[in-house]
């Protein structure tokens, strides 16, 4: 069942369809406002936000503009919420409990390009960096990107290339030369 379905089947009154839509995108926007945030539990909070604001506005959507609605909105409350502490997670914190030993050896490998790259994408203007999450990881298109970045599809283009550019120039200076 589309997005659409699923919303309009909300709106005429289904709160199932209103879970499996928070099942859908709960994970992936808290990830997206932990960009913003660099605090999970504020991200996870205003997740919730997100769609408790939804709720109460119940907004029409056109067919197909249910993500980027979700984006748009968590954009903005992210960006009133900004500039608080960012956590690091770090593996140490795993290897203090011994079942987690094995995991941490067989996750180093993969863990240090994650973090890598991780790095890198923190080092690129944010605007690079929103373009390149919100099509690569959250694959939204560019005319999505743009309507939540509140750009024109021609600048969300540029910013994809040119932050392609720059983070492939960081990753090189990093080792990681098939980038």
């Amino acid at each position: 069942m589309t997005d659409t379905e699923l919303y309009r089947r909300y709106l005429n009154g289904d709160e199932g369809a209103l879970s499996e839509l928070m099942a859908r995108y709960g994970d992936a926007l808290t990830i997206y406002i932990d960009g913003y945030l660099g605090d999970i539990h504020e991200a996870e909070d205003l997740m919730i936000e997100v769609f408790a604001y939804m709720c109460l506005k119940k907004p029409r959507l056109r067919d197909g503009a249910f993500k980027t609605y979700i984006y748009k909105a968590a954009r903005h409350m992210a960006l009133r919420h900004r500039g608080r502490r960012r956590a690091v997670f770090s593996l140490e914190d795993l290897s203090l409990e011994p079942e987690a030993e094995a995991l941490v050896e067989e996750a180093v490998g993969s863990a240090e390009r994650r973090e890598t790259l991780r790095l890198c994408m923190e080092r690129l203007h944010d605007d690079y960096r929103e373009a390149l999450y919100l099509t690569y990881f959250e694959d939204l298109s560019y005319a999505e990107a743009a309507e939540v970045m509140g750009k024109n599809v021609k600048q969300v283009t540029n910013l994809i290339y040119r932050g392609k550019e720059r983070l492939r120039g960081l990753l090189e200076k990093e080792g990681i030369t098939n980038a």
